[in-house]
């Protein structure tokens, strides 16, 4: 580790410290980050980072924020189901390039500006499209549960993958066996597009059933 003084902020700012914790992750896990394997990393004192980042708690924001700063908004106008798709790939690609950060995204509120602004692009396409504002409240809850729910059990088997299903016994479980070959593909891209088209024909459906609102 380096010999600069205690506390000295080491040319140090928030993105760079970021960066550093994300491919720390990405390398060794949750188990194993820590402030000080991180300052390491750096080579500098663990109070230079506190100079910038006031603890873990807020650390682990700021790896948050960096990841999901890698879903990509486009500039295009694009109608909501085309928004909430281009999100979803986006966000699932995010999601296959850091999985052992992802279940901070899971398991921490997501307030940042950056997740904000992937909200509010959505929620923003939507309300242009005309959908109840109950429906398009709901949307947003809706769309990442599955995202985060989905993409946690494809990446349950770590960085390689979901890991192979268990033969089940026919005797026990007749109806489940009688379609798990339709299960085969699990966490392929072809079963993402065909679980996100359930999704976003349930708001659909919704938006249509939704009884006109009053102002």
């Amino acid at each position: 580790m380096s010999g600069r003084g205690r506390g000295t902020s080491a040319g140090l700012d928030r993105r760079q410290i970021a960066a550093a914790a994300v491919a720390l992750v990405d390398r060794d896990g949750l188990d194993r980050f820590g402030m000080r394997r991180l300052a390491d990393d750096l080579g500098v004192d663990p109070m230079s980072i506190y100079h910038h980042i006031k603890g873990k708690a807020a650390l682990l924001d700021a790896i948050c924020e960096a990841v999901v700063a890698e879903v990509e908004l486009g500039r295009a106008p694009l109608d909501w189901e085309q928004v909430a798709r281009q999100t979803a790939y986006s966000y699932r690609q995010m999601a296959y390039r850091h999985p052992r950060v992802f279940p901070l995204l899971v398991t921490r509120p997501q307030r940042s500006p950056v997740a904000l602004a992937v909200l509010e692009r959505l929620v923003a396409a939507m309300r242009r499209a005309g959908l109840p504002d109950r429906v398009t409240a709901d949307a947003p809850v809706t769309l990442f549960g599955f995202l985060n729910g989905y993409l946690t059990a494809a990446l349950s088997g770590g960085p390689d993958g979901p890991s192979e299903m268990p033969a089940l016994d026919s005797t026990a479980y007749p109806a489940l066996t009688a379609v798990a070959h339709l299960q085969a593909d699990f966490g392929s891209a072809a079963e993402f597009d065909r679980l996100l088209d359930t999704i976003l024909c349930g708001i659909r459906h919704q938006a249509e059933g939704c009884p006109a609102e009053t102002p």
